[in-house]
């Protein structure tokens, strides 16, 4: 705790304020609610009401039966405030004096929880009898700046509802002074008054009144001894009162600071009313607080226990976001894409490097020589069956790839439904009640039938990746652009001769690729051949024509689009996952886990960890 009030002032408004940022997103996770527990209530209507706007010291003066309570409530007043009485139990309400420049009603009531306010007007309004809890309350004439002053009833009665009345006392203020006597320093009901109050951590001033300054002399360190033993007390201030029936009427009783073991002698009054007023504010108020605070950052019932289970949780959330993760549980074997697709895509690209003249050759030709092997297409299916469409080859496959992922993804969240961590396990089992399942891969299906198997992302990549390929090797290119214009010359040549020599069937040579090589030009071969490292009939010779490392290099490319296709792929399907499947429980999940790295948490965190500081004891120098 900050040795400044002002400082220890802030850190509280700045807990408040933390908490007040953090509560809503800690609900919203699970962590339970602070309300109701005793250090919230502290810091909601103890702390926080005192820290804010000008600070009050609210003083009580509390004791036994006619020891001289309400005289003592006056001098410290500067008025006749409370009746003075020789008869026992004339105050049956706690009154309070507030000073002149106070006006806010609204302060009162949030200090002074438990009690219903009321105007005092009379001197006898707290005599008379009620069961109800009033605190009677004024602007006094006197009373010093700061300082709420606060009468009470007998805490020693026989009455059940003083006692009742008694503890709210104890409760809303921040010191008590013991007015105690030669009779009542030892009185039971007494001890366990300010017994309560030690445990509680409040200030005490003891006043001893009525004494005799000479005769008791040699008493009075041992009345404070036995009230010290008795009840845990280490009274931050004593005072010695001489017993005087007319400076108690008069208002000029003088009060002896005799140290804190009783020890000093009674050569000089002091001002009790000033002391507590001016001289000790600051450090009486802090150590006012200090029993609350104590409570406050308590590591095993207080914030710092709910810090902990925020932090807690909020790794909970983060183990479980982490085990849910969509993109480790879309793990796919994805089958390759079909070669033939990416030559087509390779033809496409290469034909928008071709000059303009070579271009049109080679687009009409190639229509050409589809129509003229469409006779040899026609009798190898006559005799091998019709084709399989490699697109539709693949589509089924990759299906299958998805489907057999998807239900392995089922399995391992049916799997943490069951064992996973608490955060877990219920978000789960909402998720996969019913016919999730059947309804899951009815809904895949569909969407994975409306995907294109080359969209225009994969396209621009591809691409983007052939023409650094092309920068990379450019004595390749060179070579397959001059064949290219030589191939373009000889296409009508080579179209021709395939449609009239009947060599395709004469050599035997009905096979797919045989009808390929009649299709395409040598380039559009060679270019193919290098991509997919030779394996297609027709192209070894020219590829051939460049060097090793470049078919090398079309290797590694044709191995980065295959690897980039299967990642494109994999992203769409955990996308498809989040957005249809775990998205709400994943955006759960995450919020949990980034609670504990929010700043709310960490101001929080931040102030809790300057008013847990230890709160130097106060003295009376």
């Amino acid at each position: 705790m900050p040795n400044d009030f002002e400082q220890c002032s802030a850190a509280v408004s700045r807990l408040h304020a933390a908490l007040a940022a953090l509560r809503p997103l800690a609900d919203a996770v699970g962590v339970g609610s602070p309300v109701g527990s005793e250090w919230y209530e502290l810091l909601e209507h103890k702390l926080r009401p005192q820290v804010e706007g000008t600070p009050y010291l609210v003083v009580a003066v509390v004791g036994g039966t006619n020891i001289g309570k309400s005289v003592v409530f006056n001098h410290l007043v500067g008025e006749e405030a409370s009746a003075v009485s020789p008869l026992a139990a004339g105050t049956k309400h706690p009154v309070c004096l507030v000073p002149p420049s106070f006006d806010d009603e609204r302060l009162l009531v949030r200090l002074f929880e438990g009690f219903e306010l009321r105007p005092w007007h009379a001197s006898t309004d707290p005599q008379i009898e009620s069961d109800s809890d009033w605190l009677f309350w004024r602007v006094g004439r006197d009373v010093p700046e700061r300082l709420l002053v606060l009468d009470t009833p007998d805490i020693d009665s026989d009455a059940q509802i003083n006692w009742r009345r008694a503890d709210g006392v104890r409760h809303v203020a921040d010191v008590l002074v013991a007015v105690l006597t030669q009779q009542k320093y030892n009185d039971a009901a007494v001890k366990q008054f300010f017994r309560k109050a030690v445990q509680a951590d409040k200030p005490v001033v003891v006043l001893f009144n009525q004494c005799d300054l000479g005769e008791d002399r040699e008493y009075w360190p041992q009345w404070l001894a036995t009230f010290a033993d008795e009840t845990g007390a280490a009274p931050e201030l004593v005072y010695i009162v001489p017993y005087d029936r007319a400076g108690a009427r008069e208002r000029r009783l003088p009060f002896y600071e005799i140290g804190s073991d009783g020890s000093g002698a009674p050569d000089v009054a002091a001002s009790l009313r000033n002391d507590l007023a001016s001289l000790k504010f600051d450090r009486i108020k802090l150590r006012t607080l200090r029993g609350a605070l104590a409570r406050v950052t308590d590591t095993g019932s207080g914030a710092p226990a709910y810090l902990t289970a925020v932090r807690a949780t909020s790794r909970q959330f983060n183990e479980a976001a982490t085990a849910l993760s969509a993109t480790d549980m879309a793990r796919v074997d994805w089958p390759s894409l079909p070669s033939e697709l990416l030559v087509q895509e390779i033809r496409e690209w290469w034909n928008l490097h071709r000059s303009p003249w070579s271009r049109n050759i080679h687009s009409v030709y190639r229509r050409v020589g589809r129509g003229v092997t469409w006779p040899v297409r026609t009798a190898w299916e006559a005799i091998s069956g019709p084709a399989v469409d490699p697109l539709v080859a693949f589509r089924q496959r990759e299906r299958a790839a998805i489907l057999t992922a998807i239900e392995r993804l089922l399995d391992e969240l049916k799997r943490l439904a069951s064992v996973g961590n608490d955060t877990l396990r219920p978000r789960l089992a909402a998720l996969l009640q019913g016919d999730a399942r059947a309804q899951l891969l009815r809904r895949i299906e569909a969407s994975h039938a409306t995907l294109d198997p080359v969209d225009d992302d994969y396209r621009t990549f591809l691409r983007a990746e052939l023409d650094r390929w092309g920068r990379d090797n450019p004595r390749a290119i060179t070579t397959l652009r001059s064949i290219d214009q030589v191939t373009a010359v000889a296409r009508p040549a080579i179209t021709v001769s395939l449609a009239v020599s009947g060599w395709v069937l004469a050599a035997g040579l009905v096979h797919g690729a045989a009808v390929h090589a009649a299709t395409h030009s040598a380039m559009e071969l060679a270019t193919e051949a290098a991509v997919t490292g030779g394996v297609t009939t027709g192209g070894e010779a020219l590829v051939d024509a460049t060097t090793t490392g470049v078919r090398r290099a079309a290797t590694r490319l044709f191995t980065r689009l295959q690897e980039h296709y299967a990642r494109e792929r994999a992203a769409w399907l955990a996308g498809w996952l989040e957005r249809e499947l775990l998205g709400p429980v994943l955006a759960d999940l995450r919020r949990g886990a980034e609670l504990s790295d929010s700043a709310a948490f960490g101001d929080f965190e931040s102030a809790l960890a300057e008013l847990s500081q230890p709160v130097p004891a106060l003295s009376a120098s």
